[in-house]
This record gives C-alpha cells, structure tokens and sequence, in this order.
C-alpha cells in the first residue's frame, strides 16, 4: 500500500463519517420538529445540532478533497 492509497482509504473513511455526522443530525431535526416544541425549544435545539452539522459537512469535504489528491497523485 502506497501513501496515495492511504490518503484514498483515509478520505474515504473520513467522508463516511462527515456523511453518518450528517444523517445523525437529520434525524435529531427529525425527531425535534415531530416532538412539537415551541419555537424557542426548537431554535435552542438546532443551535446545537447546527455545529455538528458544519463540522460534519467540512470532513465531507475534507474527505473529499484527500480521496481526489490521492487519485490525481497516484
């Protein structure tokens, strides 16, 4: 194995858990906008979710970005 193909498998997991830190904050919205909570609750509830979210989109694309440097490299 090859450092390219560890960049590859490395980004590929890492875009796999950006993508799973994605659904993990759907369905907590989800759940939130089913449980019927007023709008304070529910702007308190999102704001914590919300930073994962950006978290979970930027080792997306981090992840993304390492599988394309090994492709274009290798």
């Amino acid at each position: 194995m090859t450092l390219f193909d560890g960049l590859i498998w490395g980004g590929a997991a890492l875009t796999l858990a950006g993508v799973g830190a994605l659904v993990w904050c759907i369905l907590i919205v989800v759940r939130a906008r089913r449980a019927g909570l007023d709008d304070a609750a529910l702007r308190e509830r999102m704001q914590g979710v919300l930073a994962v979210n950006l978290a979970a989109l930027a080792a997306s694309f981090i992840g993304l970005m390492l599988v394309l440097t090994g492709i274009l490299l290798g």
